[in-house]
């Protein structure tokens, strides 16, 4: 993933097959998905101090606090997060770090992992204005997609932690 101008993005380069031609594919994170992962990211290094205070992770982690408060309470509902309230209260993690993949958040708060509808895994629509089995940029965003899984099913939430 590389920063630009305060946009997260991954670069994919795909080689097409026969051709010395290559498709780049720079594909966005949304805010709140960036916001959730370095809230997560705190999380995981506070893992072991107890429940962290909203507060706390929206200061150390510059997110707005009422964007901060609906992705914490949209991971809480997934069974990523859970919370305390009272003294000494806060968010926590609910299990193990390495249990969480990446893939799983992307899902949960940006939607599809796959660049169309048509090559989605969980969100499948199929186009209005072409045939799947005739379409090149079908047959490449698969490629794209099945890459990207590869990587995000691997990567765990330790892995954004230093």
């Amino acid at each position: 993933m590389y920063q630009l101008e305060k946009l997260t993005f991954t670069i994919i380069i795909l080689h097409l097959s026969n051709s010395n031609y290559f498709l780049i594919f720079a594909v966005m994170l949304s805010k709140k998905s960036q916001y959730a992962f370095k809230a997560l990211s705190y999380l995981v290094e506070k893992r072991n101090d107890g429940p962290v205070l909203i507060s706390e992770i929206a200061e150390h982690k510059k997110i707005p606090l009422k964007f901060l408060e609906n992705i914490l309470l949209e991971l809480k509902k997934a069974d990523i997060l859970d919370s305390k309230k009272g003294k000494g209260g806060g968010y926590f993690l609910k299990g193990n770090p390495e249990n969480v993949k990446l893939a799983k958040i992307i899902r949960l708060v940006n939607g599809p992992i796959a660049m169309l509808p048509c090559v989605s895994l969980n969100f499948y629509e199929k186009c209005e204005d072409c045939n799947e089995e005739h379409c090149g940029l079908h047959d490449v965003l698969i490629e794209v997609r099945d890459a990207s899984l590869n990587i995000l099913e691997k990567k765990t939430l330790m892995d954004l932690v230093d």
